[in-house]
């Protein structure tokens, strides 16, 4: 389910990515971040991901862990299987979509002009943001059932706002899948923050550990 989930977000990402490529600047990122969003949505609301609780990505699987609501031998395999499905995601996507997917660099998350330094800044303060946002409302009953629309709504402001700064990424397994079959393999590190920050002290005894 997780490799299914992540998979889908990385064909979805390549079709928008090819769709909107000749769509420039803020536009095109608005587009694309709605785009992305939506299908966040959809998927964080489907059986599956309700199901699996549609992590999609190994910081939020890692945050889980530190939180005890994980399993340690459950956190390793959602991890792998994250970064499986983001790879085959890409790759899927490059079958179908030729050599246009090419022509937008797989969706390559890399640093924008700015350099490496401020993508890696702006990576671990979107990072910190999205984790500490939908731990909150999703540890809150009044405002829990409203989580995927949150999460939804983060991925498209990030994208349309934060993406000219690092391609707006947050997520290793989504930065590895379009590095693979790319070979665009620009300041990887910037991907860094995502893994280390760390969640609220506060929310570590909301929740039983999942089995």
């Amino acid at each position: 389910m997780e490799a299914a989930a992540l998979g889908i977000f990385m064909v979805s990402a390549c079709v928008f990515g090819v769709v909107l490529e000749n769509v420039a600047g803020l536009a095109g990122r608005v587009l694309g971040g709605i785009a992305m969003g939506l299908t966040a949505v959809a998927i964080i609301s489907s059986p599956w991901g309700q199901r699996s609780g549609a992590h999609m990505n190994p910081a939020v699987t890692l945050t889980f862990l530190c939180l005890g609501k994980i399993a340690p031998w459950d956190a390793l395999f959602y991890v792998i299987a994250q970064f499986a499905g983001g790879v085959a995601g890409v790759l899927l996507a490059a079958w179908f979509l030729g050599p246009a997917l090419a022509g937008v660099h797989f969706v390559a998350t890399v640093p924008g002009p700015d350099g490496p330094s401020v993508a890696f800044t702006a990576e671990f303060a979107i990072s910190f943001l999205l984790i500490s946002v939908v731990l909150n409302v999703s540890n809150s009953r009044r405002f829990a059932r409203f989580t995927p629309w949150v999460a939804g709504f983060l991925v498209a402001t990030f994208i349309s706002v934060e993406s000219p700064l690092s391609g707006m990424s947050m997520n290793p397994a989504r930065t590895v899948g379009s590095a693979f079959s790319s070979g665009t393999w620009t300041a990887i590190w910037t991907i860094l923050p995502a893994l280390v920050r760390r969640a609220p002290r506060v929310l570590r005894q909301t929740s039983p550990p999942q089995r």
